[in-house]
């Protein structure tokens, strides 16, 4: 397995920046944030708000020569572009497609429907599979493949419904990012289980950790901690990711609260030792 990170966690750091940070550190890819972008200075950057390791969205095409020179520059593969996209926004998602091969990068993420109870899930399943079934096509027009990423808080938050949605469809081109530290604040089946289930669909795997604890007023909740300290057992993870003939990428994104360069710098000593 090869070890890359979702720049989501590097929010401090312009993508020159963050392309350097890697290589030297030793990772063998990058997984870029792809969103909407725009220089704001003095403002505080955040994971989900001011990030400045991002690649524009709307200017991904005319740029994405630009992006692949600069990770070639540092000895980096693209693994993976990860948009914010829902499934239905096709003209975003085939243009994102297009870069993907232009990069050289074989994947790149969108997002299944949201669950908050507002819409019967029957529904938005039928929905996804209507609009997935467009995204195939993109991605097979363009040598690439869309991965959905099990998520808490939408309508794959494990294994087991992540296939029941990529099931319909043709594994070359429509996969999932399995995210065990997802699956920890909805529920999962075992991980070996869930992982042979996916079989050919499991794509690349996100790396981070959470944990269950009380808030001031005695709820439980669950939050993020730190790679080694939360609930997700890593070093079964990958003994599992192994039996099952996984050879991808274990992409960190760590969101515990640490150094940025200091909690790389763990986390990969980390994953090596496992």
């Amino acid at each position: 397995m090869k070890f890359s990170v979702f720049t989501v966690m590097m929010p401090e750091f312009s993508p020159e920046e963050t392309a350097s940070i890697l290589s030297k550190m030793g990772f063998d890819g990058v997984e870029w944030r792809v969103e909407k972008f725009f220089e704001k200075a003095g403002e505080r950057t955040s994971y989900w708000g001011y990030n400045r390791s991002t690649i524009d969205l709307a200017s991904i095409l005319e740029k994405a020569q630009e992006v692949k020179s600069l990770a070639d520059r540092n000895g980096l593969e693209i693994c993976c572009l990860a948009t914010y996209l829902g499934v239905d926004q096709k003209r975003d998602i085939e243009r994102v497609a297009k870069a993907s091969n232009l990069m050289g990068c074989p994947y790149f993420r969108v997002g299944a429907p949201r669950y908050d109870g507002t819409v019967d899930y029957n529904q938005l399943y039928s929905e996804t599979i209507r609009n997935v079934k467009e995204v195939e096509r993109i991605a097979k027009e363009n040598g690439v493949t869309a991965l959905l990423e099990i998520h808490m808080g939408n309508i794959m938050p494990s294994a087991g419904l992540a296939h029941r949605i990529v099931s319909n469809f043709d594994p070359e081109h429509v996969g999932v990012i399995y995210d065990p530290g997802n699956m920890v604040y909805e529920g999962y089946e075992q991980w070996k289980m869930g992982m042979e289930l996916l079989g050919r669909y499991l794509r690349h795997v996100h790396v981070k950790n959470s944990a269950w604890r009380k808030d001031s007023a005695g709820k439980w909740m669950a939050e993020s901690a730190k790679l080694e300290e939360g609930i997700v057992d890593w070093r079964q993870v990958i003994s599992n990711l192994r039996a099952v003939g996984y050879n991808g990428y274990l992409s960190l994104e760590d969101f515990s609260e640490q150094d940025t360069t200091s909690k790389l710098k763990r986390d990969l000593e980390y994953l090596r030792k496992l």
